[in-house]
């Protein structure tokens, strides 16, 4: 058996042994959905006169984890940015197209870019808590956006998001201590919890795990597994493996363009694409 064949094998087995019942019935046609929660047709994406992005069009449904994979600077973590604009925060920057989150366009003028980004809470590649206590790390989202009447209400918001995230038991009775003094992949935790706590309905995780450990990266794992079908998720991630083990679709993206959309047991076992395949196989990336 060559090593292609092998690492081919490796990922299919993956993929069947953690997808779960639910991945049989995901429809079958890559890009649309009959009722997404993100909807994108036609997204360019440029950064000066580069262009990042050329003519993307994916739905992201609320059922299934979605995984973006491909080599580095393929363009996954510039598109996942477009979902909740972040790329605004890039002066150089440019979106075209049509993003819609339940149908309403978020690239439009009247469209509130703080409650946007409440609703499509996001979590980055290095764990960036607040120097902050880990309580006030959680409460900070639910304080600006006026989402508590109280005290004991905001202590009910707390305590929930950080049982969300897997946290509850090993920080309930430090809740004063500082966000940065927990461990990277409790740092973490926390950061999705942060998420959490204002009760946003997508969570994009850009390569979460990517400065975790192996303990640490199983926990975020579990915790996506944990959240999935309460909020629709999209993570990045550049390890083929993770996307088997916590995805049910894939998308591949290669020189910004969206090469491939599907079930992920599909993609790892038979892409419908050459270059899909020669990535999957390693002969690239």
């Amino acid at each position: 058996m060559t090593d292609d064949n092998r690492r081919n094998e490796q990922l299919a087995r993956i993929a069947r042994n953690n997808m779960g019942e639910a991945a049989a019935d995901v429809p079958s046609e890559p890009i649309g959905l009959a009722d997404p929660k993100i909807s994108a047709r036609g997204v360019n994406v440029f950064y000066g006169a580069k262009q990042a992005i050329k003519d993307v069009s994916i739905d992201v449904g609320m059922d299934n984890v979605v995984a973006f994979i491909g080599p580095s600077g393929c363009g996954k973590s510039t598109f996942l940015r477009t979902l909740n604009r972040m790329n605004d925060t890039i002066p150089i920057a440019r979106v075209e197209g049509d993003i819609r989150l339940d149908g309403e366009d978020i690239y439009s003028p009247k469209m509130d870019v703080v409650q946007l980004r409440a609703r499509v809470g996001m979590v980055f590649q290095k764990p960036n808590p607040f120097p902050k206590s880990i309580y006030d790390n959680v409460a900070y989202g639910p304080r600006i956006h006026g989402l508590a009447s109280g005290k004991a209400e905001l202590d009910e918001i707390v305590e929930r998001s950080l049982q969300r995230a897997g946290l509850w038991n090993e920080v309930s009775d430090r809740l004063s201590d500082s966000g940065t003094a927990l461990s990277g992949g409790q740092q973490q935790r926390l950061c999705i919890a942060r998420a959490i706590a204002v009760d946003p309905e997508v969570i994009l995780m850009d390569e979460p795990c990517s400065a975790l450990d192996p303990i640490a990266t199983a926990k975020i794992e579990e915790l996506i597994h944990a959240l999935r079908g309460q909020y629709a998720i999209v993570i990045v991630t550049h390890n083929m493996q993770q996307a088997a083990r916590v995805s049910q679709r894939t998308a591949f993206f290669h020189l910004g363009t969206l090469v491939e959309y599907g079930k992920t047991s599909e993609i790892f076992t038979n892409p419908r694409e050459e270059k899909t395949k020669d990535y999957i196989t390693g002969r690239y990336g």
